[in-house]
């Protein structure tokens, strides 16, 4: 399994929680949601609901004290910060998809 070297985080009243995708943030989403995350439509209501999901379980992970319900964090994000956020990720992805398209490079040469 490959782990991703770039540590995302979110700052929330001065607190820097970790914040990335697990599978547990998934099944949070779909808990919250009754949504897979494939099926999530682009609105700020869906993007704010995942990025919650994904500081909770990343801090359940971390052993970090995260109490914020998904109103009180919605209270302190704002769309720039969840903006913000689905752009980290997707320049991780795109890391990602780079450095297995440059392993699989280097092994087919071999």
């Amino acid at each position: 399994m490959k782990k991703h070297s770039k540590k995302i985080s979110i700052t929330i009243n001065g607190v820097t929680y970790p914040c990335r995708q697990t599978m547990g943030a998934m099944l949070r989403f779909k808990q919250e949601t009754g949504k897979e995350v494939t099926e999530m439509d682009g609105s700020f209501s869906d993007l704010c609901a995942y990025l919650w999901c994904c500081v909770k379980s990343a801090c359940a992970a971390d052993g970090i004290d995260f109490k914020l319900t998904l109103l009180d964090f919605a209270d302190r994000v704002t769309p720039d910060d969840a903006s913000d956020w689905a752009d980290s990720v997707k320049e991780d992805s795109a890391d990602a998809d780079s450095e297995g398209r440059d392993t699989a490079e280097k092994k087919s040469k071999v």
